[in-house]
């Protein structure tokens, strides 16, 4: 059977944080007096950590920290993620499972493939329809996706090696488009032109299509989403505003401070009308292109349009335990299973039982709404 929890949401993405330290202090994220507070792991157990969740049916991967590319190697570890074939619906012999396709067992030491090897099988034979709808179908099947979540500081030097390894694409975290506001919301002098060369440099490199990430705060920085609609056009990438969400370190979320998904809409027709364009159906963003076809912005709603009722991911933490979800109160100890000498195949039946008790949704906004048991920097963005 594919990786489903009991809402029947089959788990295709994976986030894995490789550090809990960044060289930003973003006044919205971090209170500037915490640095790192869990330890990193060798880049080998995260990479067996991934091995086993490729072979449950993780199609995609994202890198994140922190910051990831303060840790060196980072280019080594994608160069060997992306040796590991997605094992999509393999099916086993009919002659074991009475006709029905499922998800092949993952074994020790999976070989890893060529990029001309071919992969999957498609929709097992009478899964429920509640599953049915998120589980990848033959056409999604092929090379791991894997992507890398950065503040961009130190992407122009690293891109290129970074796509050679198989890095798929990068999303850069980006807050102002004006230097100088930039330099206050991340406390880093003169940061704005390195992270503008990063993001060229990573569409010079092929890492596109290159997604920039701003997270709205009311009376912080949305003046600047008009700014960041050109900036798309422009720089020809992605622009994608995020919902603040209560998952700052010092808790100054209220429900008045987040730009919701109705207003950035509204705002950006000031400047050019955005027509809503598909997405899939468990894709965070609402999408959109301006009218005349000339660039695409995205908008990640959790708080005014949640998306938990195809939520396909959960995530390992820096310190390597698992999180079914951004605001979960509670976190569950992979590494630990692995330090006391379980097999690939103990792992994922302990992953197994993890997925089984991932939440329904968040309670943002709501009276017996519990804050997450770690902020954003030291869960993984």
């Amino acid at each position: 059977m594919p990786l489903t929890d009991k809402f029947g949401r089959a788990i295709t993405d994976l986030r894995i944080s490789i550090t809990d330290r960044c060289n930003y202090k973003c006044v919205y994220c971090r209170t500037g007096n915490e640095g790192a507070l869990y330890g990193d792991l060798p880049f080998d157990d995260y990479l067996r950590m991934a091995r086993v969740l490729v072979g449950m049916g993780v199609m995609k991967i994202r890198l994140t920290g922190g910051e990831p590319l303060l840790r060196k190697g980072v280019v080594e570890f994608v160069r060997e993620l992306a040796k590991l074939e997605p094992q999509g619906l393999k099916p086993r012999s009919t002659s074991d499972l009475g006709g029905a396709a499922q998800a092949a067992p993952f074994p020790d030491n999976v070989p890893t493939r060529s990029t001309n090897d071919a992969v999957g099988m498609g929709h097992p034979r009478g899964v429920d329809e509640g599953v049915r709808h998120s589980i990848p179908s033959d056409k999604d099947l092929g090379n791991l996706d894997i992507a890398l979540t950065t503040n961009g500081h130190l992407l122009a030097d690293v891109a290129q090696a970074l796509n050679d390894a198989g890095l798929t694409r990068v999303t850069v975290s980006m807050d102002a488009v004006d230097p100088e506001r930039f330099a206050r919301i991340t406390r880093v002098p003169n940061g704005f032109d390195q992270v503008l060369a990063g993001i060229r440099a990573a569409k010079k490199a092929g890492l596109g299509p290159v997604k920039v990430n701003c997270v709205l705060l009311r009376g912080f920085n949305e003046d600047q989403i008009i700014p960041f609609g050109m900036f798309a056009r422009e720089e020809g990438v992605i622009v994608r505003f995020i919902e603040f969400m209560p998952l700052e370190e010092d808790r100054m979320w209220s429900q008045a401070s987040v730009v919701t998904l109705d207003e950035i809409v509204a705002r950006m027709a000031e400047y050019r009308p955005l027509i809503e364009i598909p997405r899939g159906q468990s894709e965070t963003a609402r999408r959109y292109r301006f009218d005349d076809g000339e660039g695409e912005i995205g908008i990640i709603a959790p708080v005014s349009h949640p998306f938990c009722g195809h939520c396909s991911r959960i995530r390992i933490t820096s310190d390597g335990k698992i999180r079914t979800c951004l605001f979960s109160v509670w976190d569950h100890d992979l590494f630990a299973q692995m330090r006391r000498g379980a097999t690939d195949e103990e792992l994922a039946e302990y992953i197994r039982g993890v997925v089984e008790r991932k939440e329904e949704r968040h309670h943002i906004g709501e009276p017996d709404f519990v804050p997450a048991s770690r902020t954003m920097v030291h869960i993984g963005g």
